[in-house]
């Protein structure tokens, strides 16, 4: 026992130190033999997906798929928003990285409805039960604040390189603004409300889905659009691990340093970005207005 004592590691401060990068990483090591089959079968689906989304946009010709996300935004905003889209699509393909910004955009609708797909449940529960909330809190607290870089490892170790763990990491990355921001709309649904929907004998999944869902909507849509920049922030940062896309690119301009490049590929990045939180804040402003004009016209 002394001689365990006399052989404890310190810090330079003089504590104790505490091996929890060790533990870590004996802890990743485990799942990844111990769950070995199930994380295949998620590769498996997850390059699926992602396949069949990127063939869909990379797919048809340039004008093809320009046209339509046009439409996109011109049914979320307006034909304004329409024009912008389609000159910068434009750009993105004149400076040859059209096909990248697709693999990218397939990335970032995977990993978005992924994330969603986890967030928005979540963040009901918690709404719904104050315990589930306060577990939650620090989680997305950690979530949220841990650097993005650091995900990436262990996806890489579980996942190996290429596109998945880049999606996984994103997922991971990106899922927190979901939590919160559904968590924070329920909560905001005016309680009288609720207990009317109770007084006309309403169950607890009509009253969901009927009544603070649709009221809730504007906030979570903003959540929405949260997700989606933070996903596209992820994505290009997941290029260094292969993911590919405009991240491969970027990543491939800094090892080089080239500059042209490393403009053109950040270029359609923004474009990219402008596109989806132009769309998405549009479709919550759309999801607010529709809400306004509910309460103004019911009796």
């Amino acid at each position: 026992m002394s001689a365990a004592v006399l052989t404890l590691e310190t810090t330079e401060q003089g504590v104790p130190r505490l091996p929890l990068g060790a533990w870590v990483d004996s802890a990743i090591s485990w799942v990844t033999t111990t769950f070995d089959a199930l994380f295949a079968a998620i590769k498996s689906v997850l390059e699926g997906a992602y396949d069949g989304l990127d063939a869909v946009l990379s797919g048809p010709p340039f004008w093809v798929v320009a046209v339509a996300l046009a439409l996109v935004a011109l049914f979320a905003k307006g034909w304004r928003l329409a024009v912008g889209a389609l000159v910068g699509f434009a750009v993105i393909a004149g400076v040859e990285q059209w096909d990248n910004a697709m693999d990218t955009l397939s990335l970032v609708i995977l990993a978005s409805l992924v994330a969603l797909l986890l967030a928005i449940p979540l963040g009901i529960w918690a709404a719904r039960d104050d315990h589930v909330s306060r577990v939650l809190r620090p989680v997305l607290d950690f979530m949220q604040t841990m650097p993005a870089f650091v995900y990436l490892i262990p996806t890489v170790v579980i996942f190996r390189v290429g596109v998945v763990p880049g999606i996984v990491a994103t997922v991971i990355f990106a899922m927190a603004p979901g939590v919160r921001f559904t968590e924070l709309g329920l909560r905001q649904v005016d309680r009288e409300v609720v207990e009317a929907g109770h007084a006309f004998g309403s169950s607890e999944g009509r009253i969901l889905r009927q009544i603070q869902l649709p009221l809730a909507m504007p906030t979570i849509m903003a959540g929405v659009n949260q997700v989606i920049m933070l996903a596209l922030s992820m994505v290009v940062i997941s290029g260094m691990v292969g993911a590919g896309g405009l991240g491969g690119a970027v990543v491939q301009a800094l090892q080089r340093v080239n500059v042209s490049l490393g403009f053109e590929a950040g270029l359609a990045v923004v474009v990219l970005a402008m596109f989806l939180d132009r769309v998405t804040s549009a479709l919550s402003t759309r999801s607010r207005t529709a809400r306004a004009v509910a309460a103004a016209s019911a009796p």
